[in-house]
C-alpha cells in the first residue's frame, strides 16, 4: 500500500508504508542559485520528530476514524507529547471500540491518571485487571501512574492481582 500524494514523506520510496510509520524523505532541498541557504523547509522542517508523527497519524485518524492501529499510536504519541485531554479522548474511543480490550483499558486508566482524575482511573485499571491485565511489575514503575500509586485503592488493587 502506498500512501496518497498529500501524506507526508509519500514520494519516500524507502519508507515502510505497511509498518505505520511515517516515511521521511532522504532527499536535502536543492540550493538556489549562487550558493546562498535555501529557504526554511516544508512544514516537516520547523517540526520535532514527535510533533511530526502527531500531525502525521492525525491525518491518517480523519480519513479513517475507526482504525485501531491508529487511534493506539495516537494516543500514546499525544501522551508523549503531554497532550492529556487528547489522549483520554483517542483512549476513550478505543475502549469504546475495543470494550474487552485490557490493554485499551489499562491505557485509558494511565490517560486518566494524566488528566487528574484519579477516581476514574482506579475504576478503570480495576477494569483492566478483571479483563485480564496483570502486570503489577509495570504498574508499580509506570510514570503515568504516579499520581496514583499512592492511593489506598491503588495500593489494594496491586495487593489483589
Amino acid at each position: 500500500m502506498s500512501a496518497p500524494a498529500d501524506t507526508p514523506g509519500a514520494d519516500d520510496p524507502a519508507g515502510d508504508a505497511g509498518s505505520g510509520r511515517p516515511r521521511r524523505s532522504k532527499r536535502r532541498p536543492a540550493q538556489p542559485a549562487g550558493g546562498s541557504q535555501a529557504s526554511p523547509l516544508p512544514w516537516f522542517g520547523r517540526l520535532s520528530q514527535l510533533d511530526f508523527d502527531i500531525d502525521f497519524f492525525e491525518r491518517i485518524l480523519v480519513r479513517s476514524p475507526d482504525s485501531i492501529d491508529v487511534l493506539r499510536v495516537l494516543g500514546e504519541l499525544a501522551s508523549r507529547r503531554g497532550l492529556h485531554e487528547r489522549a483520554l479522548e483517542l483512549d476513550r474511543r478505543l475502549v469504546a471500540r475495543l470494550p474487552v480490550d485490557f490493554l485499551a483499558r489499562y491505557n485509558l486508566a494511565c490517560s486518566l491518571a494524566l488528566a487528574g482524575r484519579a477516581d476514574e482511573a482506579i475504576l478503570c485499571l480495576g477494569e483492566a485487571f478483571r479483563l485480564g491485565y496483570d502486570d503489577v511489575a509495570h504498574m508499580e514503575v509506570d510514570p503515568d501512574l504516579a499520581s496514583i500509586r499512592e492511593r489506598p485503592e491503588f495500593r489494594a488493587l496491586v495487593g489483589r492481582a
